[in-house]
């Protein structure tokens, strides 16, 4: 284009720097129409401005061969050194992805002995060899992924190729996407990894530009994507996606569109999940459309196209790393599975829930099931009954009689229902009890779980001269119960439930004994649970105790049963270093996890007499 001619199509970024604003000469405003109802999100902004999606427009940039005037486009400096970035990074991909389908090896550009004099001088805290050769694969990429399995450091290692970024003059600042429960691990990590802590601060209502490493989670990405842009955009960035699998919806979800629109704003990305395909090869393609926007996206594409997740694992092995289980070599955890029986008041008040459940109509119990409402009736009744009796306050704990009576035979079951603690006391309780209290004899704390919060409170109260710590998602001093956990020779106990505390805590340095009071068929979050006190950096020699409590006859024997199969072939997938279907620990689209095999053994439990 002659320089004295005015420019037929300016491009930049709007105020939020996640879309691209066209802007034709007054001319062109029939061109301007055409052309951008080529892309999916182009909309008009004025008869000659027009705005597409950021990530889509980098995803489509040969449609630029479609404007009237090609050599008229002008971008601005901004714009145009995002999508130079963008057309280097595909060509990389390409030439990993082919590299690999040939059978070559790809020779990365930083060997994991290099690692260490790469952190900079304030780096401080030790590295496994795994760690080491996934920090210098990720180093070798300029956007990469880490699939390794739960309890492996994902953490530190994202800290240390962020160490190595800032070191090398390419990143100034770290945005972290995670969810609230991960934030204590990066503070912690923050502080042990750098002799000079980076000032890390949480996102709260604007961006902070004196954070050098800001935490968001995940529902706020929506509500505050302009301030992020903002942020990401004032200094080169690494944007990391921990728990990555929560975006797995990409574009299609709340939390996928906002990460997808911030992504190509970062410098640098990263995502961390040990879960990367819950559902199958689409969900891959969404975590890597993450980390590579633009022409990366359709090298992924390509690769998941048949669905098969196993292959399309092993053609995009060169662009992500992952640490199995085995590499952790951790002491073995003991996990036992403890029967208890029912006392007669007890089996009685399950067996008429289970037939009045039963007596549905097929229609109405496959909803019911579907809704996970019978599960979740059943598993309290496993437990105790009274649970169902929701009296004045749900989370109100449930009286413990020390002395009791004879129950009348004759009772009305809901008041049976109502009046079941005066008679028995739970056996599971019973068994809680008399774990925590032999533990604590030891010197053992003890960390007991629970789906329901009032099981949660009811121990509480009767576990007082333990001065228990308590968590579930209403819990107002969450850090302050921790640290009593953590810190407190008085405290033995800890109680709460797998959906609150389920991931992102770390445990394994105070507590070393843990007790399932009830499970659901989620295996995902059953083995993130069991990694909060079994993880890297357990001593060696640690004994690693775990009780399950099935009661005899019940759902638990069920969900115990079906679990088991499920563990067995996850067991599988963690010493796999290909990626497979793996449960999601915060799956909701089954309610409790369950799957249709679950559905029928629920089922056939009801028609069971």
């Amino acid at each position: 284009m002659d320089v004295t001619e005015e420019p037929s199509l300016r491009i930049g970024f709007d105020e939020t720097r996640t879309k691209v604003v066209f802007r034709s000469l007054a001319d062109g405003q029939e061109h301007l129409v055409r052309f951008v109802a080529r892309y999916g999100s182009g909309r008009q902004r004025g008869p000659q401005a027009a705005e597409v999606d950021l990530e889509e427009f980098l995803a489509q940039l040969p449609l630029l061969t479609h404007w009237h005037d090609p050599q008229g486009v002008v971008f601005t400096p901004g714009l145009k050194a995002l999508a130079e970035g963008s057309v280097r990074d595909s060509q990389a991909v390409e030439a990993r992805l082919e590299a690999g389908q040939r059978g070559e090896q790809v020779q990365e550009e930083i060997a994991p002995s290099d690692v260490p004099s790469l952190l900079g001088p304030s780096w401080t805290a030790p590295l496994t060899g795994f760690q080491q050769r996934d920090i210098a694969k990720l180093l070798s990429l300029t956007h990469g992924a880490n699939f390794s399995v739960p309890g492996a450091g994902k953490t530190r290692t994202a800290l240390a190729v962020y160490a190595a970024l800032r070191q090398a003059g390419k990143v100034r600042r770290l945005l972290v996407v995670s969810p609230k429960s991960a934030y204590e691990a990066w503070t912690d990590e923050a502080a042990t990894c750098f002799s000079v802590p980076p000032v890390l601060r949480v996102f709260q209502r604007s961006e902070d530009g004196g954070a050098e490493i800001l935490l968001v989670n995940y529902e706020r990405l929506s509500r505050q994507q302009s301030q992020l842009a903002e942020w990401l955009s004032a200094a080169p960035a690494l944007m990391v996606l921990d728990e990555a699998h929560r975006m797995k919806l990409g574009v299609r979800g709340t939390y996928g569109a906002s990460c997808m629109a911030l992504g190509p704003l970062a410098a640098h990305r990263l995502i961390l999940t040990g879960t990367p395909a819950p559902n199958g090869a689409k969900d891959l393609e969404s975590l890597l459309s993450f980390v590579w926007p633009g022409h990366g996206r359709r090298a992924v594409d390509r690769a998941v196209a048949g669905g098969d997740l196993a292959h399309a694992s092993r053609v995009l092995r060169p662009l992500f790393t992952r640490t199995t289980k085995n590499e952790l070599q951790l002491p073995p955890v003991d996990i036992r599975v403890k029967y208890v029986q029912l006392p007669e008041a007890h089996r009685r008040l399950y067996s008429a829930l289970k037939n009045q459940l039963t007596d549905l109509q097929d229609r109405e119990q496959e909803e019911f099931a579907r809704l996970g409402k019978v599960l979740v009736y059943l598993m309290m009744a496993s437990t105790n009954p009274a649970l169902l009796e929701s009296g004045s306050d749900r989370y109100q704990p449930l009286p413990v009689f020390a002395a009791r009576r004879p129950a009348d035979p004759g009772l009305p079951l809901l008041e049976l229902m109502r009046e079941l603690p005066h008679y028995e006391l739970s056996p599971k309780y019973e068994a809680v009890l008399r774990t925590v209290t032999e533990n604590a004899k030891a010197g053992r704390k003890t960390l007991v779980w629970s789906t329901f919060v009032r099981n949660l409170t009811t121990l509480a109260a009767s576990l007082g001269p333990f001065h228990p710590a308590v968590v579930h998602g209403t819990t107002p001093d969450r850090e302050e119960q921790i640290r009593r956990f953590r810190e407190d020779p008085d405290c033995m106990v800890l109680l709460s439930n797998p959906a609150t505390l389920g991931e992102g805590i770390s445990l394994h340095h105070v507590c070393h004994d843990a007790v399932y009071l009830d499970r659901d068929f989620a295996a995902g979050r059953y083995l993130q649970s069991l990694d909060r006190i079994h993880r890297l950096g357990l001593a060696p020699g640690t004994e690693t105790h775990v009780t399950v409590l099935v009661a005899e006859g019940t759902i638990d024997g069920i969900v115990h049963e079906r679990l088991g199969r499920k563990l067995e072939f996850m067991g599988q997938i963690l010493d796999d270093p290909v990626v497979r279907e793996l449960a999601d620990p915060d799956e909701d689209l089954t309610p409790w996890g369950m799957d249709p095999a679950d559905l029928q053994a629920l089922l056939g439990h009801l028609q069971h007499s």
